[in-house]
């Protein structure tokens, strides 16, 4: 089994979840086939210290909707930070760089992240 590490300290969210999602999606590997995956771990540490800046903290919104009327739900980076920390957002992040078809949610369980 492969085990990444990759250190979070001072890196832009994005930049070290486009790295973690070509990581899990094999883009590095000679073997890389769109229909299979590795068994693999990529390991994300001290996500506490990421670089966010405060203007996208208050601007940045996650949306989702429960399918009822009147049910779409909104908040800002900041609040979802506040509630459900740094690992929230960057496991958002990696999850909609990865291709949405059925080995995405495997594909998301290999990330581990640790603060």
């Amino acid at each position: 089994m492969k085990e990444y590490k990759l250190d979070a300290t001072n890196m832009s969210l994005g930049r070290i979840a486009s790295k973690a999602a070509s990581l899990l999606m094999e883009k590095d590997s000679t073997q890389f086939s769109r229909n299979k995956i590795e068994i693999k771990e990529v390991c994300i540490f001290n996500v506490s210290k990421l670089n966010i800046k405060e203007s996208k903290k208050i601007q940045k919104k996650y949306k989702w909707y429960s399918g009822y009327p009147g049910g779409l739900r909104e908040e800002s980076m900041d609040t979802a930070i506040a509630k459900k920390g740094n690992a929230y957002v960057l496991r958002r992040a990696v999850n909609g760089m990865l291709p949405k078809n059925k080995l995405r949610s495997k594909m998301i369980k290999q990330l581990k992240i640790i603060d």
